[in-house]
């Protein structure tokens, strides 16, 4: 009976020349599943209106609204907050209704007109509520801002601004580390009086 390392050895020589041989002979030893499954993950062409203009993407089936906005269309204004929905900082509009990029699969967007913290100003001329925070001065480090701003003009948009706390109840979902809270309201209810 060989020993264990006679064993290891011999095993290990007769797989080496197995695969040297498949290699000399330009023969693989991957079969053809295999081979599918390592040229990549499935993908798909989307096609979408993001802030205006019409695009049309290839992407992994895996791949998030929030990295399709931030790493294929440069859109970086959303931001990556806690990649998992609780936070807001991804919050963009999809046909008008405020939603968590980063839960929501890019693939399921066909045709889906996208609007993004860029895509709200016209030109040099700001958004209201965008000039209505920089007047509240409701933001400090900025991160959470740009979800902020969009969850806030979904909220406006919806009808959802009767009082101080209708307003914080429709946007609890957006978070401030800074807590910047009383005066985000106040940037809310601005625009909202006006309409």
């Amino acid at each position: 009976m060989p020993s264990r390392r006679t064993f290891i050895a011999t095993s290990t020589a007769v797989g080496g020349a197995v695969v040297a041989g498949a290699v000399i002979r330009g023969t693989s030893l991957v079969g053809q599943e295999e081979a599918t499954a390592a040229e990549g993950p499935p993908s798909s062409r989307v096609s979408l209106t993001v802030n205006g203009t019409r695009r049309t993407v290839t992407v992994d089936n895996r791949t998030s609204m929030l990295d399709l906005l931030r790493e294929h269309l440069g859109l970086t204004g959303s931001k990556k907050g806690c990649n998992a929905g609780a936070c807001g900082a991804c919050t963009v509009l999809v046909d008008g209704r405020r939603v968590n990029s980063c839960l929501t699969l890019a693939v399921r967007l066909e045709g889906a007109e996208v609007t993004t913290i860029e895509g709200l100003s016209a030109g040099d001329q700001l958004h209201p509520l965008q000039q209505a925070f920089i007047d509240e001065d409701a933001f400090q480090c900025g991160y959470c801002t740009p979800g902020q701003i969009l969850s806030g003009v979904g909220c406006i948009q919806e009808g959802h601004t009767g009082s101080p706390e209708e307003i914080r109840e429709w946007m609890s979902g957006n978070i401030c580390r800074c807590g910047c809270y009383v005066k985000i309201v106040r940037a809310v209810e601005q625009i909202a009086g006006r309409k």
